[in-house]
């Protein structure tokens, strides 16, 4: 395996990802300052690349079933690595939430606190046992369902957070809440496709 191989391959991802969400935290709070506009302008940009790394690594499987080709091979193989990338992502987040509360008088409704906070109590679960030792002693079928049932509390957090902002505050939100619900669509898809391709003749037999 080359080096720029290696480089995006496994816990790699996760360092680069964590190299480049730093970054751009310091960027921004750079170019915006560490008040109230500069954590807020954090705080949304770390929402959006949580979403983006969370449905990566929601639709690896689906994605490679449906489009079997190198990235979604790639993104398959790597899935634990964007999920835990997903993580470091949303841990900022969640600091830039802290600070906007304390800085930016940001309000918290308690439906938020409740669902959001259930959130981050799967996504550290999820984490804890994304490392080989930890899910060997949480055992497969515990570990299969912990981490679908955190899957879906996930995206409901999203979706809850995404559709609304895209229908009643600013259509600039819409490509976030249209990847959110695509994602659903297309793993829930990808569960019926290959049920329903069996029964097809030849080209069924073509499907990996």
């Amino acid at each position: 395996m080359s080096a720029r191989v290696r480089a995006l391959e496994g816990w790699a991802i996760v360092g680069w990802a964590a190299l480049a969400i730093a970054t751009m935290a310091g960027v921004l709070l750079a170019a915006y300052g560490t008040g109230e506009v500069g954590v807020r302008v954090l705080l949304r940009a770390t929402a959006r690349t949580s979403v983006v790394l969370f449905t990566a690594a929601f639709v690896a499987s689906s994605v490679a079933r449906v489009w079997p080709l190198p990235l979604t091979r790639w993104m398959l193989r790597n899935r634990r690595y964007l999920g835990v990338s997903f993580a470091v992502s949303h841990f900022v987040h969640l600091f830039a939430i802290i600070a906007a509360v304390r800085i930016a008088n940001f309000e918290i409704s308690t439906g938020t606190a409740i669902g959001g906070g259930l959130g981050y109590v799967f996504v550290a679960a999820m984490t804890a046992t994304s490392f080989d030792r930890s899910a060997a002693w949480l055992g497969p079928r515990r570990w299969k369902l912990l981490h679908t049932v955190g899957a879906y509390v996930i995206w409901a957090v999203f979706a809850i957070t995404y559709v609304p902002l895209a229908i009643f505050k600013s259509p600039a939100y819409a490509p976030f809440a249209l990847l959110v619900l695509g994602s659903l669509v297309l793993r829930l898809s990808a569960r019926w496709m290959p049920r329903a391709l069996s029964a097809a003749p030849s080209s069924a037999s073509r499907l990996p």
